[in-house]
């Protein structure tokens, strides 16, 4: 009884889900065959639209200049598109400057698409002239034949229709299989077995509940079957995910999504395999962002890690398909460019990363711009394997660190000892301020009006405990890498700050003190404070220390940079141009910051009598300093030639070997006493 009742059921269900299954099958292959005729009147607008744009602006300029030829020309091109029946460029209500039309394209099924799509379908378009006048000159008038859109649509609505009747056909025949023999007999069994069914084991497909059939046997299966393959699913998805996480960690970077550095040297490894075989060049760019270790300290590591992460963004567009980018760790990248014929190729790309990362970064409101250095080693000249290659490609970009920011260098074969040297130079250095190994000569700034000392400049040396002779462009781009430079900045602060209270105790009121400046102390934020104190410890007036900072640590990050100068400004500190210009600092920038004194570098000053361009950048910038109500001294004067030129110019102030070089304290007070004392 209980056989004949599940027999029952079952035919029952069979019945219903054949009709459903046909119902379901004609309703959507009508729906779709509703929604290509929709699609097939979007693509004529969108083809009539993308006519009209091509043909618009020569079609304004042949019916602004009346050229009938060119009118002629556009509509002949019109009728390149098969679907085209008619065009024409003129005014409504007047004759066309130029028309064309042809017959209607007659196919056996346009009695059935006509009523759907429409016979024909015009567009147009107004042909104005610029703003802000916009005269109308005209229109552009086309019409398009809708038949072979129609055929198309016909042809793919049976195309739809087929598949979706046999698709409705094989669903019920499955169906009927499906509970015909596999449901009813073996309904009880496989209730039993599928609660055993372990679970790293599936094997069947997930079913859906119908409605009904909640309590009955086939319920307690779909429910049973259910349970078992969404605990299947869930293990499967979990340790799909961590095989794919484990292996995604060992293999990239989790903050860019880059090859690590495992990746890099296995696609290298591969890659110079490659070049052996088919004795090609590869090269390895090594790129570090400079000064990153600033950047973590004003915006954050998390802003920090944001700024990574937008870099390693631009650097994959820059490398696209010319080679693979990876992450060493770090701020530092590496590109390996394979295939390569001439280490200029290398060059070109490392320069135009350079140039493109000028465009700084949007952050919360500031605009960041991270400069990179980049090594660069070329496979088989500088190394054969992977290690070789990419140390040395390392050590390139730290060497070219040192010497300036912002540029590439290739490797050279005196690296190995120079990066010696470099290290002992940076342990040394570590070691140079608690040692009492800094001292600090002056140079005197000489007035043209009052002829006389008005000012010094406090210059750093290092007595090096081997005795070498190294020049403070050598050791402070270390200190600032490494970021000593804050503490000895302070100390050459407080000694300068210290002997100007010393020449003022002796009667050299009128004396002003002048220290650089690096782009790391500029942008520390404790660098207004450690000003006011030091003003405020020496009892020194407003207006006697002078902070002489560059053009290029100014453009860096010109608002913090403007925030720091005005809070310096505040404290009483007077504010310096160096080396104006050889930057590339903007005049709407200068106008706005607190600047109260330019410096001429001295490269200018050394050929003003040599040739006319030295000469006339000496002349602009004097007029532009005084233009700005700025202050303009000349540095690198030696001759009295120069110094001639420069006063015939109007230049405030003169600083070089002419007048003096670098000194000690005590010989600038003889100087001083010699001048007799100076009022403010």
């Amino acid at each position: 009884m209980k056989r004949e009742l599940r027999n029952s059921l079952s035919r029952k269900l069979l019945q219903i889900v054949l009709l459903s299954a046909l119902a379901v099958g004609l309703l959507l292959n009508f729906a779709q065959i509703v929604l290509e005729a929709h699609k097939t009147a979007q693509l004529i607008d969108a083809d009539a639209q993308r006519i009209l744009r091509m043909s618009r602006d020569p079609s304004t300029q042949a019916i602004y200049s009346l050229d009938q030829d060119m009118a002629t020309q556009v509509i002949e091109g019109l009728f390149k598109h098969e679907s085209m029946h008619a065009g024409s460029i003129g005014k409504t209500g007047e004759e066309m400057l130029a028309q064309k039309q042809r017959p209607l394209t007659e196919l056996p099924l346009r009695w059935i698409t006509d009523p759907i799509l429409g016979r024909q379908q015009p567009f147009s378009i107004e042909l104005t002239g610029r703003p802000p006048l916009n005269e109308h000159y005209g229109d552009l008038n086309i019409v398009l034949d809708t038949a072979q859109y129609g055929h198309d649509f016909i042809n793919r609505s049976v195309v739809l229709f087929l598949v979706g009747l046999a698709r409705s056909v094989i669903l019920a025949l499955v169906l009927f299989l499906i509970y015909e023999w596999l449901l009813t007999r073996p309904l009880t069994n496989l209730i039993d077995h599928l609660s055993h069914i372990d679970p790293d084991k599936p094997g069947a497909h997930k079913l859906p509940m119908l409605p009904g059939h909640e309590r009955n046997e086939l319920g307690r299966w779909v429910t049973t079957a259910n349970n078992l393959l969404t605990a299947i699913e869930r293990n499967m998805q979990l340790r799909h995910t961590a095989e794919h996480n484990l292996q995604r960690m060992s293999r990239y970077d989790y903050l860019t999504g880059l090859p690590n550095r495992q990746r890099l040297q296995q696609y290298l490894l591969q890659t110079l395999n490659d070049a052996e075989q088919q004795q090609h060049h590869v090269a390895v760019l090594c790129l570090g962002v400079d000064d990153f270790k600033n950047a973590n300290e004003q915006y954050g590591y998390q802003n920090g890690d944001r700024l990574l992460a937008a870099l390693a963004d631009r650097l994959r567009l820059l490398a696209n398909r010319r080679g693979t980018l990876g992450r060493l760790g770090g701020d530092q990248f590496v590109l390996i460019l394979p295939d390569i014929s001439e280490p200029y190729q290398a060059a070109e790309l490392a320069q135009s990363i350079l140039d493109n990362l000028e465009k700084p970064i949007a952050l919360d409101g500031y605009s960041v711009r991270l400069g990179v250095t980049i090594g660069i080693t070329l496979y088989p000249e500088d190394g054969d394997s992977t290690e070789k290659l990419l140390q040395k490609a390392e050590q390139t970009m730290t060497l070219a660190k040192s010497r300036a920011h912002g540029r590439y260098q290739f490797y050279v074969a005196s690296i190995d000892s120079a990066m010696r040297e470099r290290r002992e130079l940076e342990k040394a250095l570590g070691e140079a301020l608690g040692k009492h190994e800094f001292h600090l000569l002056y140079q005197p700034q000489w007035d043209y009006r009052r002829q006389r000392i008005t000012g010094v400049e406090a210059l750093i040396r290092w007595n090096h405990p081997q005795g070498k002779n190294i020049p403070p462009d050598q050791f402070i781009p270390i200190t600032e890498q490494n970021g000593s430079i804050i503490e000895i900045g302070e100390w050459v602060l407080d000694q300068a700050c210290r002997q100007l209270h010393d020449w003022h105790q002796q009667g050299f009121t009128g004396l002003r003190m002048a220290v650089n400046l690096s782009a790391v102390q500029l942008h520390h934020a404790t660098l207004p404070a450690t000003i006011g104190e030091l003003l405020s410890v020496h009892h020194l007036p407003g207006g006697t220390l002078e902070l002489e900072v560059t053009e290029t640590s100014l453009m860096l990050d010109i608002q913090t940079a403007a925030h720091s100068l005005h809070c310096l400004r505040a404290c009483g500190a007077l504010i310096a141009i160096d080396d104006f210009g050889t930057g590339y600092s903007s005049l709407n920038y200068l106008k706005k910051l607190p600047v109260d004194k330019i410096k001429i570098d001295k490269s200018f000053v050394q050929d003003i009598k040599n040739g006319e361009g030295d000469a006339s950048i000496v002349r602009a910038v004097i007029q532009l300093g005084h233009s700005l109500n700025m202050q303009v001294i000349a540095e690198g004067v030696e001759t009295a030639e120069q110094e001639a030129y420069l006063i015939e110019q109007g230049c405030d102030e003169g600083q070089g070997y002419y007048y003096s070089k670098p000194i000690a304290a005590e010989r600038l007070s003889a100087l001083l006493r010699q001048q007799g004392p100076q009022n403010a």
